[in-house]
Parts: C-alpha cells; structure tokens; sequence
C-alpha cells in the first residue's frame, strides 16, 4: 500500500484531551476534519476502536466522514489494548484479539481492515497475539499487519509468523530513544511511523502540557515562518523516506497547517540546532 508520508491521527477527533469521557468534540467539526484531510492528499488515516469519549468514537466519525470515499484511504488501526464504557483499560488475551477486529470492521462499515497494529503495553513475548492476527489475516479479515511500542525483540518475533509492513512507536524531537529502530526499519523495507511527534513529552495531552516550545524549535520556526509544530513534523520526516507522520488534531487549521509542513525543507545546519537541543 502506498500512502503520502503525512496522515491524520484520529484520537483528537472525538474531543479536546486524549481518553476524556467529558466534553465530546463538535461532530460536525470532526467529520469536516477528515473530508477536509482526504481534499488536501490524505491518504492514511490511524484510527483505533478504543478511541472514544462520551458519544464520539473516532472510527463512526471516520466512516460517516468518508462515505462512498471510505476505499481511497489506507485506515490503519489498532488492536490490544481495550477499554469499557466507563473507560477502564484492559489487555486483551489472543483469543479476544478477533473480537476487537471485528469491532473495528463493524464501526468502520468495513469487510477487510487495511492495516492492523498489534500494540503491545509490556515486554512480554508477542509470538501467540501476533500468531492469532495472522491467522486473521489468512482469514481475509486483514490485509497487512504491523506492530505498535515494541521492542527489536518483539519485532523479531512477529516477522517470524508473518510479514510486518510497519512499526509504530514513541519518536519525537525529545525522546529519540528508537534511533536504531528506526535506522532498522529503513534496512527492512519497513514503515517506521512514529508517534507524538508533535506532541512531546505532552503525550496523549497535547503539545501545549509539554509547556513552552524549545528556543530552538522556535528559531528554526521564526526562519521558515512556520509554526513549531511544523517544524516537529519537518524534522521527523527528514529522518528517512520509510518515516511516516501521523499528526492528531480535531482542529480543521492545524489540520492545514500540518499538512503544509510536508514542504517545509530543513537544512542540514537546522537539523543539527535542532538535535542539539
């Protein structure tokens, strides 16, 4: 599957702060965020069934959104973890990996998944919940697979059961910890499609609970006049052409702005500012 490197993250889709039960997000505004992302290129989209709050699910506002268009874009999502109607997290054992699928399939108004990352919330082996979305995957349920916060270890073990097209894990500015994962992905043919690369260490809460923007990050911004977010985004995709974005936003101008920041070109001396920071 070929996709352009700047996706959209559809966790902000249902409301202000990531795993809120409050204040749900304006539907209407939500839905023009996607149709508006598929006008300007989007291709990609990374969705999860736990991606909820009080009467908004990420993947119902994804397939009201795209309609007939719903074949034009690569949905990646995500199975493992889950969460009940209060909220309350849980880890779903391999035999209930089929159940989570078939959720997505259901709220995506969908026969296949596109992409289906297993994400992993510890440093255990991952050989029997990869083996049961590969079996899943001969089924036809799922076109590709791919893992999410795992370790080389782990990565090693899925592609022992069946072919692995990406790697999601945590890789911003300020947390660079997954260099030799990503260098190991560009090796292997894989996507590496990391996440808060915006955000920071603001995580699920959002860039602005990282507080103020690095002096850097925002002299580089100031040069290009572009946003520091931009910046973020320009600075991760320059780490390879296997490197993907998949910034989050339930705002239709940060959706614009993200976007654009696909032709903000760093030089190799921002680069260097940038990664001394």
């Amino acid at each position: 599957m070929t996709v352009h490197r700047i996706g959209l993250g559809a966790m902000r889709l249902t409301g202000s702060a990531a795993f809120d039960l409050g204040t749900p997000s304006d539907r209407r505004t939500s839905i023009q965020v996607v149709r508006r992302a598929v006008e300007l290129g989007v291709n990609h989209i990374d969705t999860a069934a736990f991606y909820f709050s009080q009467l908004r699910s990420a993947n119902e506002l994804i397939n009201s959104a795209l309609g007939d268009r719903s074949t034009d874009v690569v949905i990646a999502t995500k199975v493992g973890p889950g969460r009940d109607p209060s909220g309350e997290w849980s880890a779903a054992r391999p035999d209930q990996l089929r159940g989570q699928v078939e959720e997505n399939l259901r709220q995506l108004g969908r026969d296949q998944l596109d992409l289906v990352n297993l994400r992993r919330m510890d440093q255990t082996s991952i050989a029997e919940h990869f083996g049961a979305l590969a079996e899943l995957r001969t089924a036809g349920l799922v076109r590709e697979l791919g893992v999410s916060n795992v370790t080389a270890a782990q990565l090693a073990e899925a592609r022992a059961i069946a072919p692995v097209v990406c790697v999601q894990n945590r890789f911003h500015l300020d947390h660079r910890g997954q260099d030799e994962m990503l260098r190991h992905c560009g090796e292997l043919g894989i996507a590496f499609v990391p996440y808060f690369t915006i955000a920071g260490a603001g995580r699920e809460r959002g860039a602005a609970a990282a507080g103020a923007a690095n002096e850097r990050v925002q002299a580089v911004a100031d040069a290009h006049g572009a946003t520091t977010a931009q910046v973020r985004l320009a600075w991760t995709l320059h780490q390879g052409p296997h490197v993907l974005a998949i910034p989050g936003t339930g705002n239709p101008a940060h959706l614009e702005q993200n976007v654009a920041a696909g032709g903000l070109r760093l030089t190799d001396e921002e680069v260097a500012l940038l990664e001394g920071a």
